[in-house]
């Protein structure tokens, strides 16, 4: 199970991107309408802390809160840049494929390879991510062949599956493979992430540390810290499965959760 945003596709400044095209157009309107000034979205101060690991609808609300801002909520189908919360949440979705249009997406260095060695080795792999544009982001970076199964934002909707750092995504996607948590090993890069997979009784959960510490991963309970996927195909192999510190083999299924 790996995390795709900071393990197998920086998507996270794909999605910044993104929004910040959205809410910079919504907020240079306002201050031409009204003179008002209005702060512009800063992607290193207010995506973290307003969006990331949010839904869409949700990130608007605490966008336009923290502007002291408020519009109606408007409809699902509302047209993208409409001045509701769903307006410019669809506006984003459109944002996002000029984004991937323009730049792509890339995976990680190391990140192919892995998933490659790890179908080889006869594993499974799952993706479980609360992102609607997950197959969009994974089929740019030409990892969808890889990949054996999908957790998504429509499958957390329909499923009413909670977010991290309550496992039911993870558990989700296990289901959709048909094997249990104690025999899929966990890659993510957050403690939200890491604390997930301790309490959905995974195998093994293998951080990989991009913005959180490595001590703080350890500490919610990872059993592995590396900088990244490549550092692990330095750790070679058995036949038909990885070997990781602290265990003789790697179960035979994996789950790539964001």
């Amino acid at each position: 199970m790996f995390n795709l945003d900071g393990v197998l596709v920086p998507s996270a400044a794909i999605h910044a991107e993104a929004w910040k095209t959205a809410f910079d157009e919504f907020t240079g309107r306002w201050i031409e309408r009204t003179g008002a000034p209005v702060a512009s979205f800063s992607i290193p101060v207010d995506y973290p802390r307003l969006v990331h690991g949010r839904t869409a609808v949700e990130s608007v609300h605490e966008f336009l809160a923290s502007r002291g801002l408020r519009l109606p909520d408007g409809n699902p189908d509302d047209e993208p840049g409409m001045e509701t919360v769903n307006g410019l949440a669809n506006r984003k979705s459109g944002a996002l494929l000029e984004v991937l249009t323009r730049r792509g997406a890339h995976p990680f260095e190391g990140a192919r390879l892995y998933l490659e060695l790890v179908r080889d080795a006869g594993m499974r792999c799952a993706v479980a991510s609360g992102s609607t544009h997950m197959h969009m982001m994974l089929e740019r970076a030409r990892l969808t062949p890889l990949v054996d199964a999908y957790v998504d934002g429509n499958t957390v909707r329909s499923e009413r599956l909670r977010r991290k750092p309550a496992p039911d995504m993870l558990l989700s996607a296990c289901a959709h493979l048909g094997v249990g948590p104690e025999r899929t090993v966990l890659f993510e890069t957050t403690a939200d992430g890491v604390d997930a997979g301790r309490v959905g009784r995974f195998e093994f959960v293998v951080a990989v540390e991009r913005d959180a510490e490595a001590s703080t991963l350890r500490a919610h309970g990872a059993d592995l810290v590396v900088t990244d996927l490549g550092a692990l195909l330095e750790r070679q192999l058995a036949p038909g499965a990885v070997s990781l510190p602290g265990r003789n083999t790697v179960p035979r299924t994996g789950v790539v959760h964001t």
